[in-house]
C-alpha cells in the first residue's frame, strides 16, 4: 500500500494512494496517519480497501508529524570512502527535530546569512509502526509500519564549526519528507534499493541500500537497547557517496535549484531551494 497524508483546504486526511489518485482512509479527519499506521496492518488494509472514492483538490504533503527522528551517520561504505573516514565501529545516531520537516513540492530555505555550504542526502527513511524497546532484529522488522524518502539536508559548515551536529541538521526545512510511506509488503528487501539524487537535472547520487554499513533491522535493534522507539517515529538510514561537499570542487544548494532524492519502490520527493525572505 502507498499512503499519505492529503491538504484539502485547512484539513489534513490520512489517504491511500493509487494511479495518481488519493482516497481517503475512512477515519477521522482529526486522526493522523501516524496513528493510523500504529492501529495495525490489518486494520490499515481494511481502511485502504474501503477508500473508494477519489478526493478533490487532494494536495500530497509530508505524509506524517514524527514524534521523533533518529538519524544515523557514515552509515555507507561508499560514503565512508569519498570522506576518508573511518568505519564507525557502532550506529552513529544523531536527531533531527520534527520542526524540520516539509513535504513533496515545498520549498527548502537556504538563509544564506546563516549558512553558504548547504549539502543534500538522499535516505531511506523507516516508520516505526509498534512500540520497540530491546527489540532483536526479526521484532525489529516486524514493527515497520513502512518505508518513505527523505532528504537530509545538512549545513555542513554549521555541522563542523560547531563540533556537533544539531544546528547544521536541524534548520527549519531541512527535512523534506515524502511523498507516501509504502508498506513493508511492498518492499522485498530494504538492502536491496536503488537511491538517486538529481540536482537541477545532474545525478549526483546514485547508489544502494546494499552499501549500508549497518542495515535495517540492525540499525532499529540498536536504537531500541537505548530508548523506545514509538509509532510514528522515523529512523533516517544514512546516505551514499555523493554529497555536494566531497566534490572537487565542492558544491552547495542554492536559491533557484531544484533537488530530487528517490528510493527504489518507494517514490520521489521534488523540492525547490529558495532564499529566506
Amino acid at each position: 500500500m502507498r499512503l499519505g497524508t492529503v491538504r484539502v483546504g485547512e484539513s489534513r486526511l490520512a489517504a491511500v494512494e493509487r494511479e495518481g489518485h488519493w482516497y481517503a482512509l475512512e477515519v477521522s479527519a482529526s486522526t493522523p496517519l501516524e496513528a493510523v499506521l500504529a492501529s495495525g496492518a490489518g486494520r490499515v488494509a481494511r481502511l485502504a480497501a474501503s477508500a473508494t472514492e477519489p478526493i478533490e483538490g487532494a494536495v500530497p504533503v509530508a505524509p506524517l508529524r514524527p514524534g521523533k527522528i533518529v538519524a544515523i551517520g557514515l552509515n555507507y561504505l561508499d560514503h565512508i570512502r569519498e570522506a576518508g573516514m573511518d568505519r564507525p565501529e557502532r550506529p552513529l545516531m544523531f536527531a533531527k527535530f520534527p520542526s524540520s520537516v516539509i513535504g513533496p513540492g515545498e520549498e527548502i530555505v537556504v538563509d544564506e546569512e546563516l549558512t553558504e555550504r548547504v549539502d543534500w542526502e538522499v535516505e531511506l527513511a523507516v516508520v516505526i509502526g509498534t512500540p520497540l524497546r530491546h527489540a532483536d532484529e526479526k521484532e525489529a522488522l516486524a514493527g515497520i509500519a513502512g518505508y518513505t524518502v527523505a532528504n537530509d539536508v545538512s549545513a555542513r559548515d554549521l555541522q563542523f564549526a560547531d563540533g556537533q551536529w544539531t544546528r547544521g541538521k536541524n534548520l527549519d526545512t531541512f527535512c523534506p519528507l515524502g511523498p507516501v510511506i509504502v508498506t513493508p509488503d511492498e518492499i522485498d528487501d530494504p538492502q536491496a534499493l536503488a537511491l538517486r539524487t538529481v540536482v537541477n537535472g545532474e545525478t549526483v547520487q546514485d547508489s544502494t541500500t546494499a552499501e549500508m554499513l549497518f542495515g535495517v533491522a540492525e540499525l532499529l535493534a540498536y536504537c531500541s537497547r537505548a530508548f523506545t522507539l514509538e509509532p510514528g517515529d522515523v529512523v533516517l538510514t544514512g546516505t551514499p557517496w555523493g554529497c555536494g561537499e566531497f566534490m572537487t570542487p565542492r558544491r552547495s544548494l542554492r536559491p533557484g535549484d531544484v533537488v530530487e532524492v528517490s528510493v527504489e519502490g518507494v517514490g520521489s520527493l521534488r523540492n525547490p531551494v529558495v532564499g529566506r525572505r
